[in-house]
């Protein structure tokens, strides 16, 4: 079910730091995701490594469905939450699992070119990624929650 996200007069696109910074806590999440599989598998292989493809496409899936899980549950990760980020459809709602599915496998090429897809940011004009782009998403800023007195 999709989400419509109210705060749409707010926002505004992320800029390539909070982009990195974001990613940067997200990629800590995925190793511990990696090596939480790991300890499986190797527990399953009575203590040996195992390199397998299947082994691989195991992780590749499982970090697949955390981005695609927090992108369609609340539109952001735990990483995007502490910068304030939020991935979203043009029109202010939660994405689908195509557009996840998009957005994560562009994201791997975004990388894999030494982050070219996302130094693209610096270049759009509405501070748009490779990702953002191939998927039909943006990523916005989210305004600091106001401070209650008590």
């Amino acid at each position: 079910m999709r989400r419509r996200f109210s705060d749409l007069d707010s926002v505004w696109p992320a800029g390539l730091g909070r982009r990195l910074g974001a990613m940067l806590y997200d990629s800590f999440l995925v190793m511990a995701i990696w090596v939480c599989m790991a300890l499986i598998a190797v527990a399953l292989n009575q203590g040996e490594a195992n390199e397998s493809p299947l082994f691989q496409s195991l992780l590749f899936t499982a970090t697949f469905a955390f981005f695609a899980f927090c992108w369609m549950r609340a539109g952001m990760t735990l990483g995007m939450q502490a910068w304030r980020l939020r991935v979203q459809t043009l029109d202010g709602a939660s994405i689908t699992l195509v557009q996840s599915l998009v957005r994560f496998l562009v994201a791997g090429l975004s990388l894999a070119l030494l982050g070219l897809g996302y130094w693209w940011v610096l270049f759009d004009g509405q501070r748009r990624s490779w990702p953002d782009i191939a998927s039909g998403t943006q990523v916005v800023v989210l305004p600091k929650p106001k401070k209650t007195s008590i």
